[in-house]
């Protein structure tokens, strides 16, 4: 099977890239904008006809989109998370390889959930901000496509290579400094959210199963848990053997946006929407993931206390 994988640089992308290769069966081409790609080639920017040239001659059976922006403003966001899909869309109506397509989208475009509930596919999307609006667009625009396809809804990806402004990876930097410094307690702030944290490995897992299915539409892919981040930093200061107090910060949803939970401003760009909650996913969110389950064959068999262990080690060689 030849899989064309686009994004393979990014964080979700280098362990799909993985798990490919390791398949014996799989003949794996990368497309990217990186000078290591097998082919650079910018999907915000490059024309369908131009990409449409390229399937013909690779001929792939499966293309795997990872590429994508979280930060940015809305329009960036749309050029790379909503135009680029059309691209990908547009080039895989025209050209004759007959390519099923495995989007990964995001548990953003679902919005806030009620607390104590898990989100099945079915439940309507409303995006809280511009990045879940964006990948909602493109979810969108693959289903209506009329492509064989499948939109993976990921909800918070952890693990090594957790990338450092994510909720855990700026928690695991925290507690860093505060063990190099030699600080005896650790002040943080927006750890009150609960997010459904599903390791990386076990994301590309999915893809991996999803290439090879013939399920189509939606598909949750979380460990179906909801956790607190307060609970999470717990549990990382275990696994760091961090001896010190663990103080939670309180403030109004604008402070909270310079705390641990939340990214800060991109100073690049225009400043974001005061959302409570910056991700626009609100307190709670937790996946149904019994559709993994039934037309996958997939389950998630990394816990949390590993992932954070692995966000941990790659902290700690930093110490």
């Amino acid at each position: 099977m030849r899989v064309l994988l686009i994004g393979a640089n990014g964080y979700i992308g280098r362990f799909v890239a993985d798990r490919l290769l390791a398949d014996p069966a799989v003949q794996l081409t990368a497309l990217g904008r990186g000078d290591d790609a097998d082919v650079r080639f910018d999907l915000a920017s490059g024309s369908p006809g131009a990409l449409t040239r390229f399937l013909d001659a690779v001929h792939p059976g499966v293309v795997v989109n990872c590429a994508g922006a979280t930060r940015g403003g809305a329009r960036e966001l749309t050029r790379h998370n909503t135009v680029a899909v059309a691209t990908v869309c547009e080039a895989l109506r025209r050209s004759g390889c007959g390519a099923r397509l495995v989007q990964i989208g995001c548990s953003a475009e679902y919005g806030p959930s009620q607390p104590g509930s898990s989100t099945a596919e079915d439940a309507v999307p409303r995006p809280g901000g511009p990045y879940g609006v964006s990948k909602l667009a493109a979810t969108e625009l693959v289903l209506g496509s009329g492509l064989d396809a499948v939109v993976l809804r990921v909800f918070s990806p952890a693990g090594p290579g957790t990338p450092a402004g994510s909720p855990l990876g700026r928690l695991a930097e925290a507690m860093r400094r505060a063990m190099q410094s030699g600080d005896g307690e650790l002040k943080l702030g927006g750890l009150g959210a609960q997010r459904d944290f599903v390791d990386v490995r076990d994301v590309a897992r999915a893809v991996h199963a999803a290439s090879l299915s013939a399920a189509q539409g939606v598909i949750n892919i979380g460990s179906g848990r909801a956790v607190r981040l307060r609970d999470a930093a717990a549990v990382l200061a275990r696994v760091a053997g961090y001896g010190g107090a663990l103080h939670e910060l309180d403030g109004p949803p604008g402070a909270l946006r310079q705390s641990i939970g939340h990214p800060r401003p991109d100073p690049d760009h225009a400043p974001p929407v005061a959302y409570p909650y910056p991700d626009g996913c609100g307190s709670w969110q937790q996946a149904d993931v019994r559709t993994a389950r039934d037309r996958l064959g997939w389950r998630p068999r990394i816990g949390l206390e590993e992932s954070l262990a692995d966000i941990w080690m790659e902290a700690a060689c930093r110490i």
